[in-house]
């Protein structure tokens, strides 16, 4: 989830040159081509930049390239897994958001729904209203509603991840430690992106259905597209299957928080394997587990109208002004300009150890997603921006 207030307006890392960058989509049956391009030298100066293991794919015409550098773990020789699994943080949302306009679409809600009416009570305290809150508020971050992120120690600091890594959280605990804290603003009256909020929408999602966010998930999107290799671990703390480990810098001292959209460890401090964690803390709002290869299907099946009707998917990438990120965001989803004209569609994604890129073009027609195995730092961030930006050539993007 979070750390502090500076670093949470830095969630999707989408300003100035930043926003040059993100996503491009293929074929799920592409055959994969190992690259020697272009491709691996973007993700070999991902690696310089600080990251352990960097691991990319881009798809596009029924081809697909997969580029790795680096090692599965710190003073090893194990390469990276191929095709491995990883913790895609808030590229959960995009998932989540999903499920919602899916109900949506089904005329078993409405995205102008209060919260009130599906979580009755559960939204109140220190000035929070869930009567005066939307669906549509939730998965927009309009909504004020405070982050929960800072309150979990498994995120913030060394002490606080070996003590709390396998704790298990209920939603309603995490919404209970939020109401802690004023909102933000009035419910519409202003742009925080807010952990919080998907917490609700997969209580939501819950309440309407009777069913589980993680098996609504699981049958409406994982089986549906054949993701073999994406998951809800629940209160698993391991990663099954390949996969590499996943370090974070906390900060020495107080241990205040340096997280960005799901909890990140890209401080200065000592570097600590945080492979194993109990991912309950990010239910609808992180804790999916998967892979590039996954991500790039997922995102080309929603953007190509897979999985949405054109009215829902139109409402999920109807933006608003989102000050903190310098780029629009939908309905879990961010929409980043292309400076030659044009944009795309995606989200970035963090759970301690684990940063992520994904996304598509309008349509579907091109894919691209990386991952690394540590926070790195901005260098990483904007490198990570500029692979992603270089796979989304072509398509009329360009002029190409």
């Amino acid at each position: 989830m979070h750390g502090s207030r500076r670093r949470r307006r830095d969630v999707l890392a989408l300003s100035g040159a930043a926003v040059a960058a993100l996503a491009v989509s293929a074929a799920p049956t592409a055959a994969a081509k190992r690259s020697s391009g272009p491709l691996q030298r973007q993700v070999d100066l991902i690696h310089d930049s600080g990251a352990v293991g960097v691991h990319a794919e881009v798809t596009a015409r029924g081809r697909r390239q997969i580029a790795y550098a680096g090692t599965a773990a710190l003073n090893s020789r194990q390469p990276m897994p191929r095709n491995g699994r990883f913790r895609i943080g808030s590229a959960t949302k995009t998932f989540t958001a999903t499920v919602v306009l899916q109900l949506v679409g089904e005329g078993r809600m409405s995205l102008e729904d209060t919260v009130e009416r599906w979580l009755p009570g559960v939204v109140r305290g220190r000035g929070n209203d869930g009567r005066r809150i939307t669906v549509r508020q939730l998965l927009q971050h309009t909504s004020g509603v405070p982050d929960v992120g800072p309150r979990i120690p498994a995120l913030t600091s060394a002490e606080g991840y070996r003590a709390e890594r396998f704790r298990t959280y209920t939603p309603a605990e995490l919404v209970r430690l939020a109401m802690r804290r004023p909102p933000n603003f009035c419910a519409g009256k202003g742009w925080s992106y807010s952990n919080t909020n998907y917490v609700l929408a997969a209580m939501v999602i819950h309440a309407v259905t009777g069913r589980s966010w993680a098996g609504e998930v699981r049958e409406r999107i994982v089986r549906r597209l054949a993701l073999r290799d994406t998951s809800a671990p629940g209160a698993h703390p391991s990663i099954a299957g390949p996969h590499a480990h996943g370090y974070a810098k906390f900060p020495t001292g107080t241990g205040t928080g340096t997280g960005t959209d799901s909890g990140s460890g890209s401080g200065s401090g000592t570097e600590v394997d945080v492979t194993e964690l109990n991912s309950t803390m990010a239910v609808g709002s992180g804790a999916l587990i998967s892979t590039v290869h996954d991500l790039n299907r997922f995102y080309a099946a929603l953007l190509g109208g897979r999985l949405l009707a054109p009215a829902q998917l139109d409402e999920m990438t109807t933006t608003v002004p989102a000050p903190e990120l310098g780029v629009p965001y939908g309905l879990g989803l961010a929409e980043i300009p292309s400076p030659c004209g044009g944009s795309y569609f995606g989200h970035r994604g963090e759970l301690l150890g684990y940063v992520a890129w994904a996304g598509a073009t309008r349509g579907g027609s091109r894919t691209a997603a990386v991952y690394v195995t540590s926070g790195g730092g901005a260098q990483t961030e904007q490198a990570m921006l500029t692979l992603v930006g270089q796979g989304l050539r072509g398509e009329g993007l360009c002029g190409q």
